[in-house]
């Protein structure tokens, strides 16, 4: 950590003509978390999940995957009894190489419609996106919870400060730089009397959430800036401070 969240109503899955949405969210509605404060509308009764899911992916960024993204279960089609064939997968099933068709809001609606498909998917990418369903299943709103930035606010600032700082000295060296001499980049001051100090296991962790979202690159032992990266240097001076982007040695 630390990460900006944030949660996007992306579909309704069921029937909102007749059963409609009665926090009257609208798709592409968005609840963020930037480390402190919740910001957005958000119906009461789906806060819960969405929370959690927020608070999951502030620690662990666009490194975490749902448990459910490992099944294999959701590449194989439909399937029926078929005692017979016990001898060659030991359990009985015959497979079903078709697409099924179901009525308008069936319960498998709720799913990720990329499972069980025929032809299977070509990618894996069922359950890869963080998504929460309303418990309210006659409407069945889809939020979409995704990483999108650091933490701007809140107790995990410190640690969005360094990672900012890192980046941009990276930045300033120029071309890939050994990620072993990241520390000389620092003064002994800067290194040990800024919170928090920095150490080769914490700026290893700092380099992999950078990694994470593609401000860095992180090649043979060596790490270098992206574009997106260096931007977004350019953008955090704006955004704090004159004096602190001063004393973090952000200016030029």
């Amino acid at each position: 950590m630390p990460f900006s969240t944030k949660a996007t109503l992306i579909a309704f899955q069921a029937d909102v003509e007749h059963y409609p949405c009665h926090a009257k969210l609208s798709i592409g509605d968005t609840v963020t978390f930037d480390g402190a404060e919740l910001k957005g509308e958000m119906c009461p009764h789906v806060m819960p999940q969405i929370a959690n899911a927020l608070y999951t992916l502030f620690l662990a960024g666009p490194r975490y995957v749902n448990p459910g993204y490992y099944n294999l279960f959701w590449y194989a089609c439909g399937s029926s009894a078929d005692p017979s064939k016990e001898c060659f997968d030991g359990n009985g099933w015959n497979p079903v190489n078709k697409e099924f068709v179901t009525s308008p809001y069936h319960v498998s609606c709720l799913q990720d419609p990329r499972a069980f498909r025929w032809p299977p998917n070509e990618t894996r990418d069922v359950m890869k996106d963080v998504c929460i369903v309303c418990p309210d299943t006659r409407t069945a709103a889809v939020f979409k919870a995704e990483p999108y930035d650091l933490a701007t606010a809140g107790s995990e600032l410190p640690y969005t400060r360094r990672e900012i700082t890192i980046l941009d000295r990276v930045n300033k060296a120029g071309g890939p730089f050994p990620i072993n001499q990241i520390l000389s980049l620092f003064s002994e001051k800067e290194r040990l009397e800024i919170y928090p100090p920095l150490s080769p296991v914490i700026i290893g962790a700092m380099l992999e959430e950078l990694e994470a979202l593609h401000f860095i690159k992180l090649a043979r032992g060596q790490v270098s800036a992206t574009e997106t990266g260096a931007a977004r240097v350019a953008l955090y001076k704006t955004e704090i401070p004159a004096g602190h982007a001063k004393a973090l040695g952000l200016y030029d």
